[in-house]
């Protein structure tokens, strides 16, 4: 079984550092509305959770060059 490394930090009220071993990522929102995330990889995604056991999810990713 691999080893990952995953911790989240709260910055302030509705926004969170996120770190792992390969990026880390900034998310802000809250729990009853969207979120997006900005990571240092270039993706960006908003979610949003949705009643019962759904959720949405749109991700983007900027193609550095």
């Amino acid at each position: 079984m691999p080893l990952t490394f995953r911790k989240s930090f709260q910055i302030l009220p509705g926004v969170r550092l996120n770190i792992n071993k390969r990026s880390w990522s900034v998310t802000t929102g809250g729990k009853h509305g969207p979120k997006q995330t900005h990571s240092s990889t270039g993706r960006r995604t908003t979610s949003m959770d949705l009643p019962g056991p759904f959720g949405w999810r749109k991700t983007r990713t900027s193609r550095r060059g």
